[in-house]
């Protein structure tokens, strides 16, 4: 049996002889409402939506709270609708992985239309001149907002927009740029439009792109001031901040084999052709957060009764600190640079390692939860034993320390410095902080491209990787000596770890513990057991 809406009609009993939980409205029927007088629209189709986001509102569909879907949109890579929303009736599989090792599928339906943007443009304008519409809802990731490149220069296709106007936009904030302007010509209606990637401030990073990209057909012309006045104007367009935290991996082989063997076909994983490793299915843990700013100028659907917090915009900032900077994000990064070096390629195996299990806790329990800020909606300690006891062991969870490792450069200043500034500003001694700066050390060791038994090893996507590398020339693992001061202009650097840590102490014990793991075979490995556990390091004060 395929994933098809015909195999959901005509043979429900296979589906739940499969254990497959069905959707409990009129698929078709809200299909075609969604259609007709669409609410939401999405863009960025891939596994965090469909895993959670589009979950959410098959919720409130089941229970009665919601009549109507989602449209979902894709502005970079398309190939994910024609090859997994269109084949499968915009259908998704939802597979939860729990920590005990059992499994929930359940079919999500609530993706009432897929687009693509560079074919379906007159459509999405068309949905944005709908007075119905009340939020448009992102998870482009973090990249999906930027205008330039690293070096301050505009990346080419947003400097063909500006250039060309309204017409022909290219990139995912052009496009949302282009369906406000519709939409304010159409009758200036209020919506709100929501962030939902993992990074800090999302919503204001949202209103800077869309802003700027105006500004630049203002000064061209394209628009008057009324439409830049309309986008400003937090009464009529909102960008509501939010907090997600939902781990959802590449679909894994395990998964696919147990769907296959209870009789349900076509579940194969693909590669897109911009490398998005994608199937009609998505595996993803249990635990799962989202938070809101509640500033919805046209209404919203009631996500609350999902299980989503909506709250004010500093409670948000509050969670997302508390994650990002303390339970979780820390952990992860630290996880996976000396997951690469050691050879792991599973998360959860790390978790069954004392050297790194001890890194973690000490990074979480020990330095973090001092100064840890409280958000008040959700407890500190606890989200961070679910964490620690849960879901970085959890057996089924297939993510790989290399996929955590991307873009690490752009995550320290937050993960770790902002752990560092708040032990400056209550007067704290940093010499307190023993898994900080090991974690930092052992990002700047796997920069080297070299693991723990003095192997070539590939190194993560990373948009300073080069220019990291570059600064590190000259250092050769193994041979200590080669050290000559080569990280001190790294560690000055105040854009990547947010402070100077050269006028912190930290500077030299990082210099000492990257010294150390260079030592030879096994030096990471020894360099990690020696520092966490002298004088009884390592074992968490809390059990």
């Amino acid at each position: 049996m395929e994933l098809k809406l015909r195999s959901l009609r005509e043979d429900p009993a296979f589906w739940r002889r499969a254990g497959v939980k069905l959707p409990e409205y009129d698929i078709e029927a809200a299909a075609r409402r969604t259609r007709q007088a669409p609410l939401w629209l999405h863009f960025g189709a891939g596994n965090i939506f469909r895993g959670f986001v589009a979950a959410l509102q098959q919720r409130l569909l089941d229970g009665g709270e919601a009549d109507r879907g989602i449209i979902a949109a894709e502005t970079f890579d398309v190939d994910i609708v024609d090859k997994i929303y269109d084949p499968y009736d915009n259908l998704t599989l939802n597979v939860t992985l729990n920590p005990d090792g059992t499994t929930r599928r359940e079919v999500i339906a609530s993706v009432a239309q897929a687009l693509r943007a560079d074919r379906d443009l007159a459509r999405l304008r068309q949905i944005a001149r709908c007075p119905s519409l009340q939020l448009i809802s992102f998870t482009v990731t973090e990249k999906g907002y930027a205008l330039c490149k690293p070096d301050g220069t505009l990346l080419p296709g947003v400097r063909e927009e500006l250039q060309e106007g309204p017409d022909g936009p290219r990139t995912a904030m052009g496009t949302v740029a282009a369906l406000l302007l519709e939409r304010f010509r159409a009758g200036a209606y209020p919506l709100a439009l929501v962030s939902l990637d993992n990074c800090s401030r999302n919503g204001e990073k949202l209103r800077s792109s869309v802003l700027a990209v105006a500004r630049g057909w203002l000064e061209k012309g394209f628009v008057q001031r009324d439409f830049l006045d309309y986008i400003s104007d937090g009464a009529r367009v909102a960008f509501p901040w939010s907090m997600i935290d939902k781990i959802t991996p590449r679909p894994h082989e395990s998964v696919e084999r147990s769907l296959t063997e209870d009789g349900i076909e076509a579940m194969a994983p693909l590669v897109t052709d911009r490398g998005t490793y994608i199937a009609p299915f998505v595996n993803a843990e249990r635990p799962e957060y989202l938070v809101i700013e509640d500033s919805f100028p046209n209404g919203r659907p009631p996500l609350e009764r999902a299980g989503v917090y909506m709250t004010d915009r500093d409670t948000v900032n509050r969670t997302e600190r508390m994650k990002v900077t303390t339970c979780l994000n820390p952990l992860h990064t630290a996880m996976s640079v000396y997951g690469c070096l050691l050879g792991y390629t599973l998360i959860r195996e790390e978790t069954r390692d004392r050297d790194i299990a001890a890194l973690i806790r000490r990074l979480g329990y020990t330095e973090g939860l001092p100064v840890v800020t409280h958000p008040g909606i959700i407890d500190p300690r606890a989200f961070l034993d679910e964490v620690v006891e849960e879901r970085l062991p959890n057996p089924f969870m297939p993510d790989a320390p290399q996929r955590i490792a991307t873009d690490t450069s752009q995550k320290v200043g937050i993960r770790f410095g902002e752990t560092i500034k708040s032990y400056l500003s209550q007067g704290r001694d940093l010499k307190a902080l023993t898994a900080i700066p090991l974690a930092l050390a052992g990002w700047l060791r796997y920069l080297l491209a070299v693991d723990d038994k003095l192997a070539p090893m590939p190194v993560s996507d990373d948009p300073l990787r080069e220019e990291l590398q570059a600064m590190l020339s000259g250092i050769v693992p193994g041979r200590p000596e080669t050290y000559t001061g080569q990280l001190r202009p790294i560690l000055s650097n105040a854009a990547v770890f947010g402070l100077d840590l050269t006028d912190t102490p930290l500077a030299d014990r990082i210099e000492a513990y990257f010294t150390a793991e260079l030592a030879g075979p096994g030096a990471v490995r020894r360099t990690l057991h020696e520092t966490l556990f002298k004088e009884g390091e390592g074992l968490c004060p809390c059990k």
